[in-house]
């Protein structure tokens, strides 16, 4: 059951071109680490880090570039990819964490 901020958030994407994955009515995830990542964006927003149209306006942007560079072939195309993408930019805008931080947990 979502919260009235992650009904609020949801509702804010839908039918927008960041809108996320879902299968009868529900969100999907083929992992656990984009359930994670979608919980985190939700949660640092709920809590004030950042404004949640602030991570729509990185994540709708990480998602443009991404069609920008892959206009014909599309097979690599994961939504959550782009999610993450978003949410460490935010993440760095707001000093939450630097870029540093990010690639030391990616390097282990």
């Amino acid at each position: 059951m979502l919260t009235h901020y992650e009904g609020f958030a949801m509702t804010e994407m839908m039918g927008k071109p960041d809108n996320p994955p879902r299968a009868n009515g529900s969100l999907c995830f083929s992992s656990e680490w984009e359930r994670t990542a979608f919980g985190m964006a939700l949660a640092l927003a709920k809590q004030g880090y950042f404004e949640w149209d602030d991570f729509r306006d990185e994540l709708i942007a990480e998602i443009k570039t991404w069609e920008d560079t892959h206009p014909v072939d599309r097979s690599s195309w994961n939504y959550y990819d782009r999610w993450l993408a978003a949410l460490e930019k935010a993440a760095i805008k707001t000093g939450i964490l630097d870029a540093d931080e990010i690639n030391a947990a990616f390097a282990t």
